[in-house]
């Protein structure tokens, strides 16, 4: 196989309903290409996913059949060509072409190669001289199908932001190569000592814009057999979640819950920034889940985290929830639409509507339920990876007015400065991190 191979065949499993990582992991253990190409083909196969609305409207223009009647592989054929061709400008035009007529041969039916052959060479010849097609109609339908969001979720998006901030931060989304960002241990090691390390294998990183003890991974391949990392000086965590814990104010000796775990960032998070003294609870409903917080946790060499397995909604007292006494600090990274993990995640614009609309009442009802496991004069931290608003103020708003004990309080974070009013939304185009809201609540009594 070649890497356009590989992004082919793994476009195939993802429309079959197979995760984007899972697509391209097995693709990529059975391909036998090289590292190049590996990072080639996922740079071809996320192209896709961050341009299909595109990619579409370049099709529309040039093939006078609909979009709907080409076959699901030919169609990915095209799209793929596209990415190299508008996208990839080391990759010559005519290679993509050639390329993407190989795979029709090799792939789809024998009079598909033709058909592929005449789109690509219109698109590359219009590539070439600047005379691809604008996009027509309102700012909604332009910005819809220039980053391949959702019009409705451009509208959302618009209700809350400029127009040139919504294409800013549409554009953030759509940016190729994002890093990895990591989160230094700093119980075991120390962000100079991590990256040196990590140079010495080849790997590029650098210190992250905002965090002294977070770095941006460039070259993530084979992350997990970084000497650093079997060592256990650095976990994967984007900088936003590390910001939420750094909000909460803990210090050594506080006994904390984390609501809703997993995968375990914001509990490793929080045993840094206590130094490894004091009490965690991480919480969720899998139990697999769970093994995963404990197996990092291992790794890390973090002694302070207990797991358990319970509902987040579920409250103090209630069947299931006998967690014993009360906790200093209470996180709540609640589930939510994803839409500020776009960058990192593409395949997530495509949600409808319908799919997120009643996320604000299981965000409340986890909010409430772990509200009560707050000890007077403690915190509770919520957060989501959201930018909307009905999931992040709206329902604080929500909880304030049910909760009387509770109040917002202001706090400070690096790169950032202070944040008076007790919450704040982090956007990639600003800030350098996931689109990310985070709320500090007090309770009084």
């Amino acid at each position: 196989m070649n890497a356009r191979e590989v992004a082919l065949i793994a476009l195939g499993e993802y429309r079959r309903g197979k995760r984007p990582d899972s697509a391209l992991d097995k693709l990529h253990a059975i391909s036998g290409v090289s590292e190049r190409d590996k990072a080639l083909a996922v740079r071809i196969f996320m192209g896709v996913l961050q341009n299909r609305m595109l990619c579409d409207f370049y099709i529309s223009h040039f093939s006078h059949i609909g979009i709907k009647k080409i076959e699901p592989r030919v169609l990915d054929i095209l799209r793929l060509s596209i990415i190299q061709i508008v996208f990839l400008t080391k990759i010559p035009n005519s290679a993509a072409v050639n390329e993407g007529v190989a795979l029709a041969k090799e792939y789809a039916n024998p009079r598909a190669a033709g058909y592929v052959n005449a789109i690509l060479r219109k698109i590359a010849n219009a590539a070439g001289n600047g005379s691809l097609p604008d996009v027509s109609g309102g700012i909604v339908r332009r910005l819809s199908v220039m980053y391949s969001i959702p019009e409705w979720l451009v509208k959302e998006l618009r209700a809350i932001l400029s127009d040139a901030d919504t294409e800013a931060f549409l554009a953030a989304c759509n940016e190729a190569d994002t890093p990895v960002t990591a989160q230094v241990n700093t119980l075991k090691s120390d962000t100079a000592t991590v990256l040196a390390m990590l140079s010495g294998e080849k790997a590029q990183a650098a210190e992250h814009s905002i965090l002294d003890d977070c770095i941006d991974i460039f070259d993530a391949s084979g992350l997990s057999a970084r000497s650093a990392f079997i060592e256990g000086y650095f976990y994967i965590q984007d900088a936003s979640s590390r910001l939420a814990v750094i909000a909460a104010g803990l210090k050594p000796g506080d006994r904390v819950l984390d609501s809703c775990a997993a995968p375990g960032g914001k509990s490793y998070a929080a045993a840094i920034e206590m130094r490894g003294v004091g009490s965690i609870v991480a919480c969720d409903r899998n139990r697999d889940k769970l093994d995963k917080i404990d197996s990092g946790a291992n790794r890390l060499g973090i002694d302070i985290i207990r797991t358990y397995e319970r509902d987040s909604s579920i409250r103090r007292g209630e069947a299931g929830g006998d967690l014993d006494g009360e906790f200093d600090v209470v996180f709540a990274d609640v589930p939510c639409s994803g839409f500020g993990v776009i960058r990192k995640k593409p395949d997530i614009r495509y949600k409808e509507r319908r799919e997120v609309e009643g996320l604000p009442e299981i965000q409340k009802a986890i909010l409430q339920g772990t509200s009560t496991f707050v000890k007077p004069g403690g915190v509770l931290l919520y957060s989501t990876c959201t930018v909307l608003r009905q999931e992040n103020e709206g329902v604080i708003e929500w909880f304030l007015k049910e909760n009387s004990a509770f109040s917002t309080e202001g706090f400070a974070l690096p790169g950032i400065g202070g944040v008076p009013g007790g919450s704040i939304t982090l956007w990639p185009n600003i800030n350098g991190t996931d689109g990310f809201f985070i709320c500090k609540l007090r309770r009084r009594h």
